[in-house]
């Protein structure tokens, strides 16, 4: 089983913060589930880049800490959708607002990540 390196510091809101979307694709997730892309197909082809293993990974991590729900159909082959809980769609202004400072510094970040790299 796994155990953690380094404890746990939940002490402010954004170590909460980072503690529960600490994820490459995590943000994405939401954003894309808030969009109405709900079934793992479609959000594996939201994100091509994730792989299937790594997306399933995260959307347990998301749904464990309440910001989606999953609905399983019972259905042959089953049918899974997810969906964000109330306390999920309280995150989605947040993303809009750090989605459009990227959008306004775009030129910026791009040249100093691909600086740093």
């Amino acid at each position: 089983m796994y155990e953690r390196k380094i404890p746990l510091n939940l002490n402010c809101g954004l170590d909460l913060i980072g503690e529960v979307l600490y994820g490459k694709w995590k943000i994405r997730l939401l954003w894309f589930i808030n969009e109405g892309h709900l079934r793992p197909s479609q959000l594996q082809r939201k994100i091509p880049d994730a792989s299937r293993r790594v997306l399933n990974i995260q959307l347990k991590e998301l749904e464990s800490h309440e910001l989606i729900s999953k609905k399983i159909y019972p259905v042959v082959p089953p049918k899974v959708e997810y969906s964000l809980t109330e306390f999920g769609k309280t995150l989605i202004p947040v993303i809009s607002v750090l989605g459009d400072w990227g959008d306004k510094n775009e030129e910026r970040l791009r040249s100093l990540i691909s600086k740093g790299s």
